[in-house]
C-alpha cells in the first residue's frame, strides 16, 4: 500500500508514517495503540480505498447515516496482485446497528436473512462474521472487541485464523485487546507518536501493560 502526501499538518505519525512510506500488508496484520494514535483512521481508510462502506459492510453497502471519515483514503493507493478477489467486508462495532438496520431493509438475494437485531450485541457481530466472512476476500475489523466478551474474541480469534490458512483471505485488524493481537501468522504494528514500528506480541506495551495490571491490580487501582 502506497501513499501521497497532503491530507494536512496535524496527522498522527502514523498517518504521516504511511503517506510517505506507505505499508506491506502481510496475509494477516494487526494494529495496536492508544486512542488517537491513528490505527482506526489507518483502518477507514484502507477499507475506504478497497471500496468498502466506511460505516461497515460489503463492496455493494451503500448505507451513510453521517460521513466523518478522514481523507486519507484519497490518498492511498492499494498495489493488488493479478487476479485479486474484490471481496471483501468492513466491520466496525460502532456502527454496528446501523449496518444491521441496513441489512434489514436491504435483504440478501442469496438465502434467508440472519435477524441481527433480535440478538445481543457479542452474538449478532460474531453471527456476521460467520455469514459474511467466507471464502478469498480482505476482511477488515476495526476494534471488534469493544463487542465482544473473552469467549467472544476466541471465537472471533478461530474465525480469523482459519481465513488466513486458508491462503485466500487477507486479514486486517486494529485492536484494544492483547487476546485479538496474538492473532496466529499475524504481523503486528504497534502505532503511536513515532509513526509505525513492527513489534512482538510479547514486547508490545498493550501486552505488558496487562500483564502488570492482572499480577498486580491493586498497584494501579491505589492511584485512581
Amino acid at each position: 500500500m502506497a501513499g501521497d502526501p497532503g491530507t494536512g499538518d496535524h496527522d498522527p505519525g502514523s498517518v504521516t508514517t504511511i503517506l510517505d512510506h506507505g505499508l506491506d500488508l502481510g496475509p494477516a496484520t494487526v494494529l495496536v495503540g492508544d486512542n488517537g494514535s491513528g490505527k482506526s483512521t489507518i483502518i477507514e481508510a484502507i477499507a475506504l480505498a478497497y471500496g468498502l462502506s466506511p460505516e461497515g459492510g460489503s463492496t455493494g453497502a451503500q448505507h451513510r447515516t453521517r460521513s466523518t471519515e478522514s481523507v486519507l483514503a484519497d490518498h492511498l493507493q492499494l498495489v493488488r496482485n493479478a487476479g485479486t478477489t474484490r471481496r471483501g467486508y468492513f466491520l466496525r462495532a460502532e456502527t454496528m446497528h446501523g449496518l444491521f438496520t441496513y441489512l434489514e431493509a436491504n435483504p440478501s438475494m442469496s438465502g434467508p436473512d440472519v435477524p441481527f437485531h433480535e440478538m445481543s450485541h457479542g452474538e449478532s457481530f460474531l453471527e456476521l462474521v460467520v455469514d459474511r466472512f467466507r471464502g478469498s476476500g480482505l476482511w477488515v475489523l476495526d476494534e471488534p472487541e469493544s463487542a465482544l466478551s473473552f469467549s467472544g474474541c476466541l471465537a472471533l480469534l478461530g474465525v480469523l485464523k482459519e481465513l488466513v490458512v486458508s491462503g485466500k483471505s487477507q486479514v486486517i485488524l486494529s485492536t484494544h485487546s492483547p487476546l485479538l493481537a496474538a492473532l496466529p501468522g499475524a504481523q503486528i504494528y504497534e502505532v503511536g507518536s513515532w509513526g509505525l514500528r513492527l513489534q512482538r506480541w510479547e514486547d508490545l506495551d498493550l501486552v505488558t501493560s496487562w500483564q502488570a495490571f492482572l499480577s498486580s491490580p491493586e498497584r494501579y487501582l491505589r492511584h485512581l
